[in-house]
């Protein structure tokens, strides 16, 4: 397994990470993902630290917090091995404050979160959502004071824009607090709007990227086909998935799939290993968080690293899933002289 600094930071991650979402089963949501116990994520979590595999990706809100527990339970006895992320702001019950990213609500879920997981510390603690109506200057003065008290390494965000982050780095510099040194956005070669300018301000704020459904929700595990039925396990089968999840046009996935199709005849590799292998040579990204609802899945993920796609490989992969820019990118590459990126 290879490691990578985590964005700016001293902190090195391995290149994959295994997400959580399969923990537990609560929910239409979550129970589309996966219903992993705790004898299985243990197995998962050996299988992990065996390859190398040593973070370990949750949020409060999987499965209204049972993954954390199971999480918990899994690692217990070897917490000097594993990395642990988690996330919190979204809402995690009923109550007026149980939502959002101000210094009441971060402060109680970083605690229950904590204790669900069985340990004193987080190793990158990321806000799950931009928070429009608590003040950056409160939310990021919370979160250093945790820092502070040893309850988080590392601090990063998720699903931002990039005047969220741009904002949020500039009062850290500002204020000499702990900055956001990742940042876990979704991407994917049937999602690639990360590159127009969250990626181009990762390179530039030196933040490290930490990709979630780096599958494109289920899209491009091997097992999807033109004219064929989605599989009966697939989280695409959710109608809950459907309405929140990323939308693809039918047409530009099969052309992706298709592409995978051939440089996996190329390779001898599985579609997920050449979909995760792509990301893992694209720039700012520091760890890709696969899933997994069993032993098998896993281990094939697994086979993503070690070896890698060649340029010839990369370059029909990035014209299968290139997709028509929005404004103002579209513009700006045209000068691309004075404006090297998007670097898609």
């Amino acid at each position: 397994m290879d490691y990578r600094y985590l964005g700016g930071s001293g902190f090195r991650v391995p290149v994959l990470s295994l997400g959580t979402g399969t923990f537990g089963g609560g929910g239409e949501l979550f129970k589309a993902w996966g219903s992993t116990d705790v004898e299985e994520a243990t197995r998962l979590v050996d299988i992990g630290l065996d390859a190398g595999l040593t973070m370990f990706d949750s949020a409060d809100i999987y499965s209204q917090g049972r993954a954390e527990e199971i999480l918990g339970e899994a690692i217990k006895g070897r917490r000097d091995r594993v990395l642990i992320s988690t996330k919190g702001t979204f809402r995690a019950g009923t109550g007026p404050n149980d939502v959002g990213s101000s210094r009441f609500h971060l402060i109680r879920t970083v605690e229950a979160s904590l204790r669900r997981l069985g340990t004193d510390y987080i190793d990158l603690y990321q806000l799950h959502g931009f928070d429009a109506m608590t003040p950056v200057e409160e939310t990021l003065g919370t979160l250093d004071d945790l820092v502070r008290a040893g309850k988080i390494r590392y601090i990063g965000a998720s699903n931002f824009s990039g005047w969220h982050l741009m904002k949020s780095l500039a009062v850290s510099e500002r204020y000499g607090w702990s900055r956001y040194v990742a940042h876990q956005a979704y991407y994917s070669l049937v999602g690639r709007e990360f590159e127009w300018e969250l990626m181009p301000m990762a390179v530039d704020q030196k933040v490290g990227t930490v990709v979630w459904s780096p599958l494109g929700w289920g899209r491009l595990t091997g097992k999807i086909r033109r004219g064929q039925p989605l599989p009966s396990t697939s989280r695409l089968q959710s109608q809950l998935a459907t309405e929140i999840g990323p939308q693809v046009p039918e047409e530009n996935l099969y052309r992706v799939v298709d592409a995978l199709d051939e440089v996996a005849a190329e390779t001898g590799k599985s579609v997920p290993q050449i979909a995760l292998n792509w990301l893992l040579q694209r720039p700012t990204v520091s760890t890709v968080i696969i899933g997994a609802r069993n032993e098998e899945q896993l281990r094939e993920n697994l086979g993503a690293v070690g070896w890698n796609l060649t340029t010839d490989q990369v370059a029909r992969l990035d014209a299968a899933s290139a997709i028509p820019m929005v404004y103002p990118y579209w513009h700006q590459r045209g000068f691309a002289e004075r404006n090297p990126f998007p670097a898609g």
